[in-house]
């Protein structure tokens, strides 16, 4: 029995602390215009969108090749940047014990105008988005050095085609803009 709770109460503990510290942090989860600015405003103070944090890739580099469903645009060319609510998180799963989580933050990358279209269709790019997660944790992505650029771009790719099968042309990107491991 205790074999069923522990790992039950680690995925609920984490799921708490993701929410707690995703209030904590103030992230803007309104669908409002203004409040997507400053998502925009964010990108523009980093500079030309060549500031990346290591590991993470726009998806217009190595990673983006081979995936023709993205439209491909530079940054800033008619763009705004949605923030999704809430964060992710995947339990990693080692012999049938949860050994960590991992609690992401994405943004998507859509043409200017569409954000109410994001959080309209949310459900089902938050379920596609879980999908492609788990199968990357699955696969062990999310072992060892996971944050190097060949390690993500897998997880980067699946994460621009299910959200091109969701949203279609009203997506050029998704992007990772917070990730980290919690080991248990």
């Amino acid at each position: 029995m205790m074999r069923l709770v522990l790992p039950l109460l680690l995925v609920l503990l984490g799921l708490a602390g993701g929410v707690g510290a995703g209030l904590t942090l103030g992230a803007s989860s309104s669908p409002d215009p203004a409040a997507e600015d400053h998502g925009s405003a964010e990108t523009e103070a980093r500079g030309d969108g060549d500031d990346h944090a290591e590991g993470e890739d726009d998806g217009h580099g190595a990673a983006g090749h081979g995936t023709s469903i993205i439209r491909v645009t530079p940054a800033g060319a008619d763009t705004e940047y949605v923030r999704l609510n809430n964060q992710f998180i995947v339990p990693i799963i080692r012999h049938g014990m949860v050994r960590s989580l991992v609690v992401m933050a994405l943004t998507l990358e859509v043409p200017t105008g569409d954000n109410d279209l994001v959080f309209q269709h949310e459900p089902r790019l938050r379920d596609s988005f879980l999908q492609v997660m788990f199968a990357h944790a699955n696969a062990g992505g999310f072992d060892g050095s996971f944050t190097e650029a060949a390690a993500m771009a897998p997880l980067r790719i699946g994460l621009r085609e299910a959200a091109a099968q969701v949203l279609g042309d009203s997506v050029y990107d998704v992007l990772i803009v917070d990730i980290t491991r919690q080991d248990a």
